[in-house]
């Protein structure tokens, strides 16, 4: 997967609105593409942590620490 797939959350969080207003139940069609997104997005964070695209919180303080 490249980073050019597009953005999924906004098609996850319409079907999770759906997913409220009936009654928390999807109906197959809907549970499959919701299963197919979250596969998809996942792929996604995946991708950008093995390609170190993240942000790494206090790394940058350690590496200052480390020098003194």
């Amino acid at each position: 997967m490249t980073a050019e797939t597009p953005n999924v959350l906004p098609y996850l969080k319409e079907l999770r609105d759906t997913w409220r207003k009936q009654d928390f139940k999807f109906t197959k069609e809907q549970q499959e593409e919701y299963d197919m997104l979250l596969i998809a997005r996942r792929e996604r964070v995946k991708y950008f942590y093995d390609n170190d695209l993240v942000s790494k919180g206090g790394l940058r303080k350690r590496e200052v620490e480390d020098e003194d």
